[in-house]
């Protein structure tokens, strides 16, 4: 029996909202949940069985010809766990890029090479834009499923609107300032940039004190 991860909750809260085959799970989770929890669907697919052990989800297999369905369904424990998972602090956000990666170590690359990588994040960025989009033109017009749940959804869509917006803003400004330097590689500093990130960094902390600020008693 494998302990419960954030999966095995993203699992167990679709299987709140109705019972699922694991297929349908699957695409379920990469229809609502891939913006902000992607996972490989080997895993997916294991995760039901697991909460099957757990006693928090029930496993019923109806028999079609020659083939079989099982069919998950959450259980009153499982609906008790979900909750207590839901009243727990949550884990720090963790930004996974390759892109990124890419660029830490672009000295040791051509300037081609950084270029392509930053137009490869803003063409990513616009293509999930333009998913998100689609997809909640859907729930607006109320025909996506569950169109109960709009006022939750609005608020995880407006932030996969608003990040994928950042995302191709930043690229966009990276790659137009990697179009001025001569190399990647030669140690120059380009003023813009550092002007640029002194700006963010003075913005950043002002936040910070402000948060700061609005935690203190008065």
């Amino acid at each position: 029996m494998r302990k419960l991860t954030a999966t095995s909750y993203a699992i167990l809260g679709l299987l709140a909202l109705r019972p699922w085959s694991a297929y349908e799970l699957t695409k379920q989770v990469r229809r609502s949940l891939r913006f902000c929890w992607p996972r490989a669907e080997t895993r997916l697919y294991q995760e039901p069985k697991n909460l099957v052990e757990h006693g928090l989800v029930k496993a019923t297999t109806t028999a079609s010809g020659r083939r079989s369905r099982t069919e998950y369904a959450i259980t009153a424990k499982g609906r008790k766990a979900l909750r207590a998972w839901l009243g727990e602090p949550s884990a720090p956000p963790r930004l996974e890029s390759e892109a990124l990666l890419r660029l830490f170590f672009a000295e040791h690359g051509t300037k081609e090479d950084l270029l392509a990588t930053l137009a490869g994040v803003e063409a990513q960025a616009l293509a999930q834009r333009e998913q998100a989009v689609a997809q909640a033109t859907e729930y607006l017009a109320g025909s996506a499923p569950f169109p109960e749940r709009l006022h939750i959804l609005g608020l995880v869509g407006r932030f996969t609107l608003d990040h994928t917006a950042l995302l191709a803003e930043w690229a966009r400004w990276a790659r137009a300032e990697v179009e001025r330097w001569p190399d990647v590689g030669t140690g120059e500093v380009s003023p813009d940039v550092v002007r640029d990130f002194e700006a963010a960094v003075a913005g950043a902390a002002a936040v910070v004190a402000e948060g700061a600020g609005a935690d203190c008693p008065p």
